[in-house]
């Protein structure tokens, strides 16, 4: 395993892979749980080379965010890396990827102002653009990214579309405590009792899905019930959206493709989550 800090050295790297090789890519802001690891072992199963980047990337935070209280822990990072096959690890610093006379965004327009986007204005645009940049960097086959961001692995996936990129997106499902809570690095910001407020993120989902089976149809009903469950734990929701999942565009009825997606707050801490109404 082979740690890099020097975009120019990846870069050569990455100009010269092996043309018979396929080239597996996990892009991270590290401090590393079973859903990142989940992501590096599939990268295994279907890679000769896996890299996986450590980057908190300052440029999708906005200005009253958690950048400075991310958790961060690059030695506890690479000794779970170890246990799998990890070629390279790219970790560069945020003057390395942002030049003072940095000038270039990336925005992929109507996807990237909903849902989280509408909550958090110029995220989706930091997630692009340094997505961009690290795909050109490295030159991977497959980027491996969770299902638990499931509004930015649409969004990616239309960008790389659009910008007629080479690298494919195999989006890998969410990964769950055994209470249901989906993983999440944020997570470590609850306390004991937060913990278990956050369950109503997935209790909701859970509601929902058994209401679809039981026939009932109409978003704004599933909606309301959604929220009122996660104010009885006493979560504030921003957002519980039902959607076509190409478009992320709320639908009034739903059917077998809708997808539930929810952004809750659980103090301070925001969390998301979403799943296929058809459970």
């Amino acid at each position: 395993m082979q740690i890099i800090n020097s975009v120019k050295t990846m870069q050569e790297i990455g100009n010269n892979w092996d043309a018979g090789k396929r080239i597996g890519f996990v892009p991270t802001m590290g401090y590393f749980h079973q859903g990142h690891l989940s992501l590096v072992a599939e990268a295994n199963k279907q890679s000769e080379i896996t890299v996986v980047s450590i980057f908190v990337n300052p440029s999708q935070f906005g200005p009253n965010e958690d950048f400075d209280s991310y958790p961060r822990d690059m030695q506890r990072d690479l000794e779970l890396l170890s246990n799998y096959k990890v070629d390279y690890v790219f970790s560069p610093s945020s003057e390395q990827m942002y030049p003072q006379d940095y000038r270039t965004w990336v925005e992929v327009e109507g996807i990237s102002s909903i849902l989280c986007g509408a909550s958090r204005p110029g995220h989706f645009r930091g997630v692009a653009t340094v997505i961009l940049k690290l795909i050109n960097i490295l030159k991977p086959n497959l980027m491996f990214m969770g299902e638990k961001d499931f509004q930015q692995v649409t969004v990616l996936k239309k960008m790389l579309k659009d910008l007629n990129c080479i690298t494919q997106i195999v989006p890998c499902h969410i990964i769950r405590e055994d209470d249901g809570l989906a993983m999440s690095s944020r997570n470590i910001y609850l306390n004991p009792e937060q913990r278990k407020q956050a369950l109503c993120l997935f209790k909701a989902i859970q509601q929902a899905q058994t209401q679809y089976k039981q026939g009932i149809r109409e978003t704004i009903f599933l909606q309301k019930e959604a929220a009122d469950l996660v104010k009885k734990f006493g979560g504030i929701v921003d957002y519980i959206s039902f959607v076509e999942p190409n478009t992320l565009q709320e639908v009034a009825i739903a059917d077998d493709n809708t997808r539930i997606m929810l952004a809750v707050f659980i103090g301070k801490t925001r969390l998301i989550d979403n799943a296929p109404l058809k459970g």
